[in-house]
């Protein structure tokens, strides 16, 4: 890996600004390791191969979820619906973290992992490689298992807010 250049004036800004006209779907993503268990909203989560079945997933290094992937085998990443708006704030800091998991929609794998019940989908995934860069852990996780809820309405983050899907004109 090269050591990084000085970030020209005003980049940063405009790659903020930049960043904020992507649609990203909002997912939880979530994991244990054999003494704690923890969830993070993250819409930095985007498919990587068919072949193996595999999505890249970018942690910040100083969360706590951090933390646990790196020790965690396992993980599963929740994609949430449009209804799901109150579970993306709760797992963004509105709850705190002990808390996230109250409510029956709450579930674990046989292997620990946390899954939330009446997401868009539900994928399980083993953590394959782990590759710190700048600020960000980049987690390959190869899908071990996929499960599905009925229609497609996927809770979206775009400029600063929640948004839903419409067909286009």
């Amino acid at each position: 890996m090269t050591s990084p250049v000085a970030t020209p004036p005003g980049v940063h800004a405009a790659f903020r600004a930049a960043m904020r006209r992507f649609a990203s779907t909002v997912t939880v993503v979530t994991a244990c390791d054999h003494a704690r268990r923890h969830g993070m909203t993250a819409t930095a989560v985007t498919s990587l191969s068919m072949e193996p079945p595999s999505l890249l997933v970018c942690i910040h290094r100083q969360t706590l979820l951090h933390d646990i992937l790196l020790r965690a085998p396992r993980f599963c990443v929740n994609v949430l619906h449009s209804s799901q708006g109150d579970v993306s704030a709760a797992f963004s800091g509105g709850v705190p973290p002990e808390r996230r998991f109250d409510g029956d929609e709450w579930q674990n794998s046989e292997d620990g992992v946390p899954f939330l019940r009446g997401a868009q989908a539900n994928l399980f995934c083993r953590k394959a490689a782990a590759v710190p860069y700048g600020t960000h852990l980049i987690l390959v996780g190869e899908v071990e298992k996929a499960e599905l809820c009925e229609g497609s309405s996927p809770l979206l983050y775009h400029d600063a807010g929640y948004c839903v899907t419409a067909p286009a004109a």
